[in-house]
């Protein structure tokens, strides 16, 4: 028990020591003989060896002393730093992470380092390059699809495909001993796999298997909506094959993956292939069993406040670290205790006595402090998102063989904890798009005119009551026949209606569930999951994606958000006997309007504004009211929303007035209503439904 309760601070110790090790060593690949930047990780990853060692986690410990030795070297002038020092560095971050990781779930975090641990120690004895040829020849590369890592941007496709109804599955391929055309037979399967699904990841890769660069057999994690057996059908129909092993995989496997990072499970998975019956019996195969992962909890602990400081300082620390749970309950109560104000508030109006009304309005001076500490203590910068992205295109980078500069900016701006926590894939999903489709290989780049190096932009800023977060690339834009041949051919829109869209309009297509323009399959992205789950993502979260293209400039993702999810300060409006509630952040102005003032252009209901033409929507007629209806007031009250660079204005009977309102979901049985984003409990106890004005503006 006393070390247990030491975890917490070690899980978050060592997660900050590993991104200061990961942005550092980044820094040190473009400045190699900076000696500052080396001894700055040797500081991080001695803190970390000794942390690890007093903890008990021994694997951590030894395979974090040897980088120490080799690091030790370099900033003694006795070792230089080069591409294969880097990997062998790198790769031992990724095995740290992973423990690290296993430790949060409550395991052990032991993991198998003897590999890069000897590589380390041939670094330091001056054979850098050694130990990864005598692992070759000890263990041949393509000899078992255990050999398999997904990364956390695969087994997200993955878990996002279960959940979506997908099936998910491994699958491993023996072509015959005596086949003479092994890629062509490969490609066949292949061919099969594409037309029934999405390849997400292969071992060997794609590249490999097309140069028969295998021996007998590779393995692939494939979706589709196909059952087994029909799966096993189709591709026990390509000749000269000598088995095929499918095993089902669930979201435990997939969560049990995360934990180990990749590899001990997809052994598991392998294994479990190897169980299936082949052939006619396939049908009958047993879905993949992964082990359980131990019970972890649902959200790691947070820091509340500004960055910690440095260790080096003398000053004793100025921040305490506080778990999610607890922030959670903490903006529970304070919601409670919001909505009893306002309950005051009106009950004092309605009494009137001078002494009730100063302790009230004094009550609700202190409660809106109260409530700006509360929101502010639930803010995180998103650079805790953004410090990831950096090591991410650097090995998509070197995968691609592309030349890419990614600069943040704005990295210092805060969101909710909430939307921090969702954030996260969205973003690596856009990214990875951005650098596999976007940035152009080399020779194309120089050929069109542009510098070698493409440039990605991540940036975020405050606007209002929302963030703006946007990835920009100045690669070769969106090729518009392309995608609407592709959006015509997957049946999303018709030949007729792809004549009609604007650029905006077709930009906007990629994001359309099961959408890809991807020419081969590529173990990056291209795989027709992906930008359809970042739309339904970011909208889950109150916010909305944009997309802007230049053929040959480039292409801009722009993600806007709420501040927070919370609390929210709101036009109550009233619609008969009904109440309803507009976020404050999406009014530009109220007023009333005419009957007259309103027209009819091609059957839909405009008004001038400000010298342009913007459509007029009845809130009582969509949502039904029972007790108002517009159509015969000669003067209604009007409120003009925006949704990006679109406006509308919204009839409705009065405006109540603005308050500050607590955000409620509506809960599973009522979600998917599309104009409702949640509600809300007055000061008179009554219910008023938020309005989502994005879903007023098509």
């Amino acid at each position: 028990m006393e070390m247990n309760q030491y975890l917490s601070i070690f899980i978050d110790e060592a997660n900050d020591h590993l991104q200061a090790l990961n942005e550092n060593l980044l820094k040190l690949e473009q400045q190699p003989d900076d000696l500052g930047i080396v001894q700055v990780i040797f500081r991080s990853a001695h803190t970390l060896k000794g942390m690890s060692a007093t903890m008990g986690f021994e694997d951590l410990a030894s395979l974090t002393h040897e980088m120490e030795n080799v690091l030790d070297l370099v900033r003694g002038g006795k070792l230089s730093m080069s591409g294969p020092i880097f990997d062998a560095l790198f790769q031992g971050l990724d095995l740290l992470e992973g423990m690290v990781q296993d430790v949060m779930g409550g395991g052990t975090g032991q993991a198998d380092v003897s590999e890069l641990v000897g590589r380390l120690k041939a670094i330091v004895k001056g054979d850098a390059g050694a130990p990864a040829g005598a692992a070759a020849s000890a263990q041949p590369a393509q000899s078992a699809p255990s050999a398999m890592q997904l990364d956390q941007y695969q087994l997200s496709v993955l878990r996002q495909s279960i959940e979506s109804g997908h099936r998910v599955f491994f699958i491993e391929v023996t072509v015959l001993e005596d086949c003479l055309l092994k890629a062509a037979r490969a490609y066949m399967i292949f061919e099969v796999l594409e037309r029934n699904g999405e390849v997400v990841k292969s071992h060997p890769s794609v590249q490999e298997i097309e140069q028969e660069q295998f021996e007998r057999s590779f393995s692939v994690y494939y979706i589709s909506n196909l059952d087994q057996s029909a799966l096993h059908e189709q591709l026990s129909r390509v000749s000269e094959i000598e088995s095929i092993r499918i095993a089902a995989a669930d979201g435990e496997m997939l969560n049990d993956m995360a934990q180990q990072g990749g590899g001990k499970a997809a052994s598991a998975a392998a294994a479990s292939a190897a169980k299936a019956e082949t052939a006619a019996a396939a049908a009958e195969t047993a879905p993949a069993a992964a082990p359980k992962p131990p019970e972890a909890k649902s959200s790691a602990p947070a820091r509340a406040g500004a960055n910690p400081p440095a260790a080096s300082g003398g000053a004793a620390p100025r921040t305490i670290r506080v778990d999610i749970d607890r922030l959670d309950t903490l903006m529970n109560l304070f919601s409670e205790l919001l909505i009893d104000r306002v309950r005051l508030e009106q009950l004092a109006s309605e009494v009137r006595r001078s002494d009730l009304t100063e302790t009230v309005e004094h009550m609700a001076r202190v409660s809106s402090d109260l409530q700006n500490i509360v929101l502010k203590l639930r803010m995180v910068p998103v650079e805790n998102v953004f410090n990831r992205f950096p090591r991410m295109v650097r090995d998509l980078a070197k995968s691609l063989d592309k030349k890419i500069e990614l600069v943040i900016t704005g990295a210092e701006t805060e969101l909710d904890r909430t939307v921090i926590d969702e954030i996260g894939d969205p973003l690596v999903h856009l990214i990875r798009n951005a650098v596999d489709h976007g940035i152009e290989p080399v020779a194309e780049r120089v050929a069109a005119g542009k510098p070698e190096t493409g440039t990605v932009q991540l940036r975020a800023y405050h606007s209002g009551n929302h963030v703006f977060i946007e990835i920009e690339e100045d690669g070769r834009g969106i090729n518009r026949e392309k995608v609407l041949a592709t959006a015509v051919k997957k049946g999303i829109v018709s030949a007729g209606e792809a004549a009609r869209l604007s650029d905006d309009e077709v930009h906007m297509l990629i994001f359309a569930a099961g959408f890809s323009t991807a020419d081969r399959i590529s173990d990056i992205s291209g795989r027709g999951v992906g930008l359809d789950v970042v739309k339904s993502k970011i909208e889950s979260l109150g916010g909305s994606v944009a997309v802007r293209s230049v053929p040959g400039k480039g292409t801009t993702f722009s993600i806007q958000l709420p501040l927070t999810l919370s609390i929210i300060s709101a036009m109550l409006i009233k619609l008969g006997s009904e109440k309803y509630a507009f976020p404050l952040s999406s009014i530009v102005e109220t007023g009333l309007v005419r009957r007259e003032s309103i027209r009819n252009l091609h059957g839909n209901r405009v008004i001038e504004y400000r010298g342009s033409i913007i459509p007029v929507v009845s809130l009582a007629a969509l949502v039904d009211s029972p007790d108002y209806r517009d159509d015969d007031e000669a003067e209604t009250e009007m409120l003009v929303v925006r949704k990006g660079d679109k406006l509308a204005a919204v009839l409705v009977e009065a405006f109540i007035g603005q308050s500050e309102i607590v955000l409620k979901t509506l809960g599973r049985y009522l979600s998917g209503l599309g104009l409702v984003s949640g509600a809300t409990i007055l000061g008179d106890g009554q219910v008023a439904l938020i309005i989502d004005p994005n879903a007023l503006i098509k």
